[in-house]
């Protein structure tokens, strides 16, 4: 049962002095309640050589900090999108079914996003809809995250109830034709907990989602929506059936972001899916610079991926990204 004040999972005494702590001691708590959750968050794709490079390129990077600059008053917020201000530069990533970690799920996170003055992504596979969501957080900057699914009216009606619910911005994922080989998830048989459900799509039957007699059954479930013959004429698509800026995530080399500008994107986002789709790809931190030289004096570019440490945000700004958003550690 949703409570109006959740009880709190890490220990009010517990010694948190860093985001390693507080990481450390979620994925405890989550573990002794609901492993196969707490395997799911915390994996990635195959051996997991792309989810620690994203962590490990950022620690390669040396800062080169000037002196005497005149810093007593720092403004740190910034506009995305054209028009759209953030107090800070720091987003919250799509995370999927955040219920799994909380009972109040994507309404707190929303709750958290408005009063930090950010934006928040919704994950399209959320547990709560989106409409809920806004009704959460009235105030708040919500972007959704969608995919082209094969049944485009799927997307289509996506779009429409976004567009009503004043989304800000659509955020179109191209890097999953099929959902990422994740061991966790299989060894675990991870299907969806019978009280919660996916909440925008109450109308779908779920059975085959929570049917793991071997595997995953969420890798079931999202390929059997999931369109592996996209190309980006399908951006045209969708640029085509909104008036809202539409962000292609997922953008991993120079090219890519050139064909994304020239269908339509309103700005690029620099993301391997945390890890949790093709392992052996480049840390996002290390391709971010190509990214920016290609169309950054024309766009927004963001990042995700690998970002713990406030200096990790500096980094990354510092290389050409206008904001970073974070997935884990927010949840």
């Amino acid at each position: 049962q949703e409570s109006a004040i959740a009880e709190p999972y890490i220990h009010k005494d517990a010694e948190v002095v860093n985001m390693d702590d507080l990481t450390e001691l979620g994925y405890k708590a989550l573990y002794s309640r609901n492993p196969g959750a707490a395997g799911y968050y915390r994996s990635g794709a195959d051996q997991e050589v792309t989810l620690a490079e994203n962590v490990k390129a950022f620690r390669k990077l040396r800062l080169r900090p000037r002196m005497l600059c005149g810093v007593s008053h720092r403004d740190q917020s910034v506009t995305v999108l054209r028009d759209q201000l953030l107090r800070i530069p720091v987003g919250i990533a799509p995370s999927a079914m955040q219920k799994l970690a909380h009972p109040q799920g994507e309404k707190a996170m929303a709750r958290a996003a408005e009063k930090a003055g950010s934006v928040m992504i919704l994950s399209t596979l959320s547990t709560t809809s989106l409409e809920e969501v806004r009704q959460a957080a009235p105030k708040a900057n919500l972007w959704l995250q969608l995919y082209v699914f094969k049944d485009r009216q799927i997307t289509r009606q996506l779009v429409r109830r976004a567009e009503k619910a004043r989304y800000n911005a659509l955020v179109l994922t191209v890097d999953v034709p099929r959902f990422g080989h994740r061991v966790s998830d299989i060894r675990n048989h991870f299907s969806l907990p019978k009280h919660l459900t996916l909440g925008n799509f109450q109308d779908v039957d779920l059975q085959s989602f929570n049917s793991s007699n071997f595997g995953s059954g969420l890798e079931g479930y999202a390929n059997s929506l999931f369109d592996p013959s996209l190309t980006w004429r399908d951006l045209l698509y969708l640029t085509s059936i909104t008036s809202l800026p539409v962000v292609v995530k997922g953008v991993m080399t120079a090219e890519d972001a050139l064909l994304a500008k020239a269908f339509g994107a309103s700005a690029i986002f620099v993301s391997n899916h945390g890890g949790r789709q093709l392992d052996g790809v480049a840390a996002t931190i290390e391709v971010l610079p190509e990214v920016v030289t290609a169309v950054g004096k024309h766009m927004d570019v963001y990042l995700d991926g690998g970002v713990m440490y406030g200096t990790d945000v500096i980094k990354a700004l510092a290389i050409g990204a206008k904001a970073v958003f974070v997935g884990r550690p927010a949840l």
